[in-house]
């Protein structure tokens, strides 16, 4: 029994990380607090002409016909702050957080921290389709990692850092820490781990305590549906497939628009502003497609729109939404689908009589999230913290699975990926127990080792071990009683005759081997951290002993041997048995 062994690896350097979470979850709050401030400042700016950080609907505006001029003066600016300030502040945000974690060893500029949510605020506040979620994101992000930037930490404890930043933001925004913790997990940490995932529990719980200080309690949209029977599995299920269909449709649609815009023989400082003339129109005919809508999906889940208005109302928002997030400009897409998804289930629910109305938006709300972020359970909680609703969760978690399903099946990236992937970068998001962590080396070590004796005379050496039958690039060097003293390849010890010449008929490697026991594996240590010492020390094999303290080989361990434990995962991928007779 391996008692040493533990579930986790973990130190007590979690608390230190922790303690900067904490701090960095209040800091994010505050930041969530300015953006939403930011938004309601150049709502009013935009479209009311006042000074003002009072929460209006650009909806109630009187401008006319002049509201088309409104978000194309927004894009204008955001594309000068782009080109001159920061080009990363471009996007919905959550792809380029992603990009920063897997590619950029979780390094964020303070231009960033600064520029996006100032970016977001303009956009959103002069009508542009977008909610806060993104920005909020990339910005909590960025405060997180400058943070860190400021300590001694490895680029993996940086990411946990960051991710706490981005999380803590989103619980400020919506109230939604469950959510947000799970969003770390299926979207932004790539790992399932106690040194991350405390650090970001705490700082989403910080946020979460924090928000009410400084924002509205309570969930955003509050909700009660009657209890669910057998009978609406079905329609769950339609939701769902329904759902997945309206999410990857968006995402061919806006990735096709983006491939427009690169087509344009202009620079992309000026797509923003493009853009934002179908975001004018758009919001002339239909006011309530501008901006981020909250009150558009309190009034959808709530029943409260005509059918007639609502299938207007959402074909605007998602012609206008699609165009401008292809422009490049700023802004998130959680608000959007959410609209999307609550308009969808709007629909069903008028083509069910007698079923709960408000339900079914609230379903094909998390279900069309799910199938966008390919994040199943995000969605799901997501969608139970903003109403309080529990009565729903089971629909949302059959709901949210199909949608996730679907899109899974048919698309090879999702929104959140595809940008990544344009750039020619790959990422895999799934993950799984690693395979060398589940294996020891006394499992896979080679026992039967050939070792040179330290008594052994440098030319005997070469002659039995390093001639042209030599089998193996280095050896070990062990005293009479198989204590190991180094490991020899055929480099060093040509370079010892060199340096030996008129004694190498005599003089015995013990005498001249530098001692080399720094570098060892133990029987007992998985495979995953030998294979990382040895790729941290660019050596292709490793002795074996029992302990440090007696240093006994008793085994070699290769770069070779390493593989092994894939062999069993092939097995069980692909080796389909029947085991039922």
């Amino acid at each position: 029994m391996r008692r040493h062994q533990r579930d986790f690896t973990l130190d007590r350097r979690v608390l230190f990380l922790a303690g900067i979470a904490v701090a960095i979850g209040g800091m994010s709050t505050i930041a969530a607090f300015v953006l939403l401030n930011l938004i309601h400042f150049f709502t009013n700016l935009f479209f009311f002409q006042t000074l003002s950080f009072a929460d209006r609907s650009p909806a109630t505006h009187t401008l006319g016909i002049a509201v088309v001029i409104v978000p194309i003066i927004g894009g204008l600016i955001v594309g000068l702050m782009a080109r001159y300030g920061s080009e990363k502040i471009r996007g919905h945000g959550i792809p380029e957080a992603i990009e920063a974690i897997l590619f950029g060893k979780s390094k964020m500029s303070g231009k960033v921290a600064v520029l996006k949510p100032l970016a977001s605020g303009i956009v959103i506040g002069s009508g542009g389709p977008f909610g806060a979620e993104g920005p909020i994101i990339m910005t909590g992000g960025a405060i997180g990692s400058l943070i860190a930037q400021h300590f001694h930490v490895s680029a993996a404890e940086r990411k946990t850092l960051l991710v706490a930043g981005a999380t803590a933001g989103m619980t400020a925004v919506f109230g939604t820490p469950s959510a947000a913790v799970l969003l770390a997990v299926e979207l932004l940490l790539f790992e399932w781990r106690p040194r991350s995932l405390l650090p970001v529990i705490l700082a989403c719980a910080v946020a979460g305590f924090a928000r009410p200080l400084l924002l509205e309690p309570g969930p955003l949209f509050p909700l009660h549906t009657a209890p669910v029977g057998l009978s609406a599995m079905l329609i769950c299920i339609v939701a769902g497939l329904l759902s997945g269909a309206l999410s990857s449709a968006m995402s061919v649609a806006l990735y096709w628009v983006e491939d427009r815009f690169h087509a344009l023989p202009i620079h992309w400082m000026w797509w923003p502003a493009l853009g934002a003339v179908a975001v004018g129109v758009g919001g002339y005919f239909q006011p309530r497609a501008l901006g981020v809508g909250y009150d558009v999906i309190a009034d959808l889940l709530n029943h409260h729109l005509a059918i007639s208005a609502v299938l207007a109302l959402l074909a605007v928002k998602a012609i206008i939404w699609i165009i401008a997030l292809g422009s490049g400009t700023s802004g998130g897409v959680l608000a959007p689908l959410l609209m999307l998804g609550a308009g969808l289930g709007t629909a069903i629910a008028y083509a069910i009589p007698g079923s709960d109305a408000s339900l079914w938006p609230l379903v094909c709300m998390a279900a069309v999230l799910a199938g966008v972020l390919g994040a199943p359970l995000t969605a799901a909680v997501f969608a139970l913290g903003l109403t309080g609703d529990f009565n729903a969760f089971l629909p949302l978690l059959l709901a949210t699975g199909i949608s996730y399903g679907f899109t899974v099946l048919v698309m090879r990236r999702s929104i959140m990926t595809e940008k990544i992937a344009r750039r020619g970068l790959h990422i895999y998001r799934e993950y799984s127990v690693d395979p060398q962590e589940r294996m020891f080396v006394e499992e896979v070590m080679t026992r039967e080792v050939i070792w040179i004796a330290a008594s052994a005379r440098l030319k005997d050496i070469a002659a039995d071990y390093f001639d042209s039958t030599q089998r193996h690039r280095a050896f070990p060097v062990c005293d009479d009683s198989g204590k190991f003293l180094g490991m020899l390849d055929r480099a060093t010890l040509y370079g010892y005759l060199d340096a030996h010449a008129e004694a190498a008929d005599t003089m015995a490697i013990g005498d001249v081997l530098v001692p080399s026991t720094s570098l060892l594996a133990f029987a007992t240590e998985t495979c995953q951290s030998v294979a990382r010492r040895m790729a941290a020390h660019h050596v292709e094999r490793l002795p074996v002993v029992t302990d440090a303290a007696s240093l006994q080989l008793i085994g070699l361990i290769s770069r070779s041997d390493l593989v092994k434990p894939a062999h069993s995962v092939f097995h069980e991928e692909h080796v389909r048995e029947k085991l039922a007779r």
